[in-house]
């Protein structure tokens, strides 16, 4: 008894030293042994599995399928709890009887994780050849002795890769320097290499190991220098049509303000920036009010930019600019043969090109009556149709629309649709006049003297106090747009550091009873004919308060030849 006490100790020992997993089960299915390593592999604890059901501690499904099914000597493999199990059962049979099944559990992760590696490995390596192969016009590794390890120049020169491998490469490849490369350690980009008379453009790369050349690749850019011209003259015609398109992107994108650029000190200024960026998180429709020139457009902008649509098209259209005939056309676009004149092809209108953006329609209480009605129902049914076409268009677009007419006195007297007005007052921004907020005078006039300068490319300047005090006098009938005007002009009239009030218009010193020296220069007739015309236009829109249309008519002169004169003088009025 003692004896076969020893020996099953001894049968203990030795297979508990083994790092394969060993299972004995009898023919009803109870463990009767499991070593350390078993126990170990499967996570099962020794007083749990003695004489108890071995599948009770199986709980993936595949790996109990073995255990079930073996009826003779068998080997699977199996995948259990993050390791790679090679499973082989031996029938355990006496005298023609089964009396169980020893099982034998390797761990072979180690080795199936290499075999991965190996598999990835030879997938990377070969992209790498298929991006060599295609990406250039041939290519050549050579090892640290200069002798060719790999190679495809077939195409290129007749040369089959069997028939240079483990060559110099000087003796496979005419008028290389590869193997001078492995020398010296350096690169040889964009070289021309003479080949079967062909001027061949090459890069040469030396690869480097822990400070060590173990090689270098060569690669064929081109395969005649010729062709480095034909791609020139490729890169230079794209370049053209990028500049051309990126011209057109930014006059979309043109919202060139922010709520930063509007510059005030006054309490309601600062409430209405506050209020538009309000607006700017919502989609609603912003109606803005205000006197020409008090800077309806900024707020635009500002608002534009501030929203989630600012990388989107911002588009403005001056409704009282654009013929009435056109005015339709221009909204919405037309297609080819709509009208006598129009492109082949049509074109997008204002809304289409703002989709997804913002489109700013700009003293839109000059909009005809018969326009106001497509206006309106655009907004309500968020789609439309081009001038001629039948394909519907859906709307995404924010809509931001500017008045400098007293627009409830114009739906009053039937000028302007009662219906159109509550669509587009959503958020109502009212814009107050200069004259009432005078205390913003410095700062406004600080910044725009330093815009102007930049834009104007003009020395630095800066206003007197006492130039200061005359501007905050004035009552500013055309607004910041006059106030702009008018410090362009004194950059232009100044030639010394400091803005004098002589740099300022005879109306401006006239109105706050300032001192003009009756010396009067002589200049020539065109100029003063151009600075009579030029404060005749900005007095007119001023009378008219904003209103271009009447004041062409006050000056005697068709509305369009009014735009064409403020174009002419730079006039941002």
């Amino acid at each position: 008894m003692k004896y076969e006490i020893e020996n099953q100790h001894f049968f203990n020992f030795l297979l508990n030293s083994l790092t394969d997993g060993i299972l004995i089960v009898d023919d009803k299915g109870k463990v009767r042994y499991g070593n350390l390593a078993l126990m170990d592999m499967l996570n099962i604890d020794e007083k749990r599995l003695n004489s108890n059901d071995f599948l009770d501690f199986i709980k993936d499904e595949r790996l109990r399928e073995f255990f079930v099914r073996k009826k003779e000597e068998e080997e699977s493999e199996c995948y259990y709890k993050g390791i790679h199990l090679l499973i082989k059962s031996l029938p355990y049979i006496d005298e023609d009887r089964l009396l169980g099944h020893i099982f034998i559990l390797k761990d072979i992760t180690d080795i199936k994780d290499s075999e991965t590696q190996l598999r990835e490995l030879k997938n990377s390596l070969d992209m790498i050849e298929d991006i060599l192969e295609y990406a250039y016009e041939g290519f050549v590794l050579v090892d640290k002795e200069g002798k060719v390890a790999k190679m495809n120049y077939e195409k290129l020169m007749g040369i089959k890769e069997e028939d240079a491998l483990g060559k110099p490469v000087e003796q496979v490849i005419e008028n290389t320097r590869m193997h001078i490369v492995v020398k010296t350690g350096k690169k040889e980009l964009r070289e021309v290499q003479r080949i079967q008379d062909h001027d061949m453009i090459t890069n040469r790369i030396p690869i480097i190991r822990d400070n060590k050349v173990i090689g270098a690749v060569g690669t064929v850019l081109f395969r005649d220098a010729s062709e480095v011209k034909e791609l020139a003259g490729e890169l230079i015609q794209l370049e053209n049509k990028i500049n051309e398109y990126r011209g057109e992107i930014e006059r979309l994108q043109s919202s060139r303000y922010s709520f930063d650029s509007i510059k005030t000190q006054d309490s309601k200024m600062e409430y209405l920036k506050k209020l538009g960026r309000k607006a700017a998180e919502s989609n609603s429709t912003v109606l803005i009010l205000g006197e020409s020139g008090t800077g309806k457009e900024m707020f635009a902008h500002a608002i534009h930019k501030a929203s989630y649509r600012k990388l989107e098209a911002f588009v403005p259209i001056n409704c009282a600019a654009i013929p009435r005939e056109l005015l339709e056309s221009e909204l919405f676009g037309y297609e080819g043969g709509a009208f006598t004149g129009a492109k082949r092809g049509g074109k997008p209108g204002k809304f289409e090109l703002a989709n997804g953006g913002t489109i700013f329609l700009d003293e839109i209480g000059s909009m005809p009556l018969d326009m106001q009605v497509k206006l309106l129902r655009v907004l309500e049914e968020r789609e439309f149709e081009r001038v001629g076409g039948n394909k519907k268009i859906i709307l995404d677009t924010r809509i931001i629309a500017a008045t400098n007419e007293n627009i409830e006195e114009a739906v009053k007297k039937g000028k302007f649709r009662e219906d159109l007005y509550y669509r587009l007052n959503v958020i109502t921004l009212d814009i107050p006049p200069l004259r009432d907020r005078i205390e913003d005078i410095p700062i406004l006039s600080q910044n725009l003297l330093d815009y102007l300068i930049k834009e104007l490319n003009s020395k630095k300047k800066k206003l007197s106090k006492e130039t200061i005090e005359i501007l905050m006098r004035y009552h500013w009938p055309g607004n910041v747009r006059e106030l702009r005007n008018v410090l362009e002009r004194a950059i232009s009239l100044s030639s010394e550091e400091v803005i004098l009030p002589n740099h300022l218009p005879d109306r401006i010193l006239n109105c706050t009873n300032y001192p003009i020296d009756k010396k009067k220069k002589v200049y020539p007739l065109k100029d003063v004919i151009a600075k009579v015309e030029k404060e005749a236009i900005i007095n007119a829109i001023d009378e008219a308060k904003g209103n271009k249309t009447l004041a062409a008519e006050r000056l005697g002169i068709h509305r369009t030849a009014l735009y064409k004169k403020i174009e002419k003088y730079g006039l941002n009025i």
